[in-house]
């Protein structure tokens, strides 16, 4: 009882190999559930850890996975990152995560970790790659690890992407308007420059030219709620006023609602709004938020299992890099 508890210990009590117990604790998807219990109870009899330092060793792997985020306050990547690390756990690996703020200087000290061997990949939820790091894959220049893109894509040529299909998705919210009477309508898009501000402006535009109809009305905002409250002075001064406004993301759509509701325009009566991610928010709005839901947690499991079948560490998924997207029908879009 003295002694450290070995895997050989669990698999013998167990009455597995090693292989096994190896299996039932990095990849527990890929075992019966009978055989993961009786793992987990040896592993709970045994007292058995993970050496973490020795199996690094023999590895010649860091087991840490790096998740650049933009804002790390931002509520929109706590699903993702949830999902990020249910995978990850189970792998028995580390994740790190690194808030960038946008900034240059900090995505490529961050991403230093791809060169030195402190991280075995990277999951980029920020949309951007430093320009040296892209000539880099670009080259197949030696000593970088492997790099996901999630939510915002990248270069697929460069590097593989998981999300989903943001102009579709779009497309999809702007012909639920239209198909409800609504024909002039405003679009609160995202920052410009922004990946997803372009894909989800084309979806709202593909709709409008396949529907027939020309007006509509653009604010620029900057995905945060501020910016949404923002947009509400500039909505009541359009003529003619819109009748429905698709905004691009989901706190944009709560701070307009929100701004409107203190100038005593009420939604869906005076103006429907339909918004963009369905963050935990959209329910407990007044009225609750029509959205498009994306299955955040989905595309954190599946950007993760992504990494590790690049990294060699599991079998890389046969699933789709693009996840289907759901319209949520709540209280905030109303027909004419």
């Amino acid at each position: 009882m003295n002694k450290r508890a070995t895997i050989g210990d669990v698999a013998r009590i167990a009455g597995v190999s090693t292989a096994t117990v190896s299996r039932a604790i990095h990849t527990p998807g890929i075992v019966t559930e009978s055989t993961r219990k009786a793992v987990q109870d040896a592993i709970a009899e045994t007292g058995f850890t993970l050496n973490i330092a020795a199996r690094t060793l023999r590895q010649q792997r860091a087991n840490a996975v790096l998740v650049l985020v933009p804002d790390i306050g931002n509520t929109f990547f706590s699903e993702i990152l949830a999902g990020i690390e249910k995978v990850a756990s189970a792998a028995g690996q580390t994740i790190l995560i690194g808030d960038t703020a946008g900034e240059d200087r900090r995505e490529l000290a961050f991403l230093d970790y791809l060169i030195n061997g402190r991280s075995d990949g990277a999951l980029l939820l920020n949309g951007r790659l430093p320009q040296a790091v892209a000539e880099r894959i670009a080259a197949r220049r030696g000593g970088l690890a492997p790099i996901v893109s999630v939510s915002e894509a990248l270069d697929p040529q460069v590097v593989p992407h998981v999300g989903i299909d943001n102009r579709a998705a779009a497309d999809l919210a702007t012909t639920y308007l239209v198909e409800r009477g609504h024909r002039v309508l405003c679009h609160l898009a995202g920052p410009e420059g922004n990946i997803l501000t372009d894909q989800r402006k084309s979806g709202f535009n593909d709709a409008l030219d396949r529907a027939g109809v020309p007006a509509f009305h653009l604010i620029q905002g900057d995905f945060t709620i501020q910016s949404g409250m923002a947009a509400a002075e500039v909505l009541l001064s359009l003529d003619p006023r819109p009748t429905a406004v698709f905004s691009a993301n989901d706190e944009m759509a709560i701070g307009l609602i929100a701004a409107l509701a203190m100038r005593g325009v009420r939604v869906p009566e005076d103006v429907s709004v339909i918004g963009f991610d369905d963050i935990s928010f959209a329910q407990a709005t007044i009225p609750p938020l029509t959205t498009i839901r994306q299955p955040r947690l989905e595309i954190g499991e599946t950007a993760m299992r992504t990494l590790m079948g690049l990294i060699g560490a599991v079998e890389a998924p046969d699933g789709p890099d693009l996840l289907e997207v759901e319209l949520m029908e709540r209280g905030s879009v109303a027909a004419i």
